[in-house]
């Protein structure tokens, strides 16, 4: 390996539900090549496939007006979160941290507010995030005629870290993860633990170039020999709730 190159994809226009976005993406980047990965953020995904909500067009439970009293928050953006959250684990200092329909722990659902319309309209995780990566990617790939990986980001943040970074929350084409146990290390001992988040790690490293206020919705990433793949996923990724150490 000789490097890998991160590549924003700056000419992808605003995008709106019902767009499409393979043609969209393939148009603002022709000179995608084999061996390259598309990382393209849950906004855009969710935008595109109108996982959008006006706030004003939700009505609160009795059990979210409990919780936006207690913490001087929205009713209506409460009522969303707790209908994205398979469970409400944790109220504290007014955050709300749910696990989500999808599987993924974090800050309100994943549900954002930013870069939509000002707060008036609430933006949802898409509903199977790696049926998603998995549409994009075979897409493409046919229109270009060989496989490029697509993973979905999202920023999140992280227990016990502060500021967020971008983690994968959906992919397919390449194996998400990358399990060395059973393996020797430089030293010829056998690892025992070492399973690298590939995935996240890809997905971590294009907000280097992306940020979260310039507009661009996609990074090409060019030069990290991943493993192809058609079976592995994001879902393998998380960690069984039986195995968790904080429940």
């Amino acid at each position: 390996m000789s490097g890998v190159s991160l590549l924003p994809i700056t000419n992808l226009p605003e995008i709106r539900p019902g767009d499409d976005l393979t043609a969209l993406l393939c148009q603002a980047q022709p000179s995608l090549e084999p061996g390259d990965i598309l990382v393209v953020t849950q906004k855009v995904v969710s935008k595109s496939e109108n996982r959008l909500v006006k706030l004003t067009s939700v009505t609160p439970s009795p059990r979210a007006l409990e919780i936006a009293r207690k913490w001087d928050k929205d009713p209506q953006l409460v009522e969303l979160v707790l209908q994205e959250s398979h469970r409400l684990l944790r109220e504290e200092r007014g955050v709300l941290i749910s696990l989500t329909r999808q599987g993924f722990v974090c800050a309100n659902a994943g549900i954002d507010l930013s870069n939509v319309d000002g707060g008036q309209t609430a933006c949802l995780l898409p509903l199977d995030c790696d049926a998603s990566a998995r549409r994009l990617s075979e897409e493409i790939g046919a229109h270009l005629g060989f496989p490029v990986p697509v993973i979905i980001s999202d920023s999140f943040g992280r227990p016990w870290r502060m500021g967020i970074t971008n983690i994968a929350l959906g992919s397919f084409g390449l194996e998400a993860l990358l399990d060395h146990r059973g393996t020797p290390d430089s030293c010829g001992l056998e690892m025992k633990a070492t399973v690298i988040a590939v995935a996240d790690s890809v997905a971590a490293s294009t907000e280097l170039v992306v940020g979260k206020t310039t507009g661009f919705g996609a990074t090409l990433v060019r030069g990290y020999s991943y493993t192809p793949s058609v079976e592995s996923n994001i879902q393998a990724t998380l960690r069984p709730w039986e195995h968790c150490f904080f429940t």
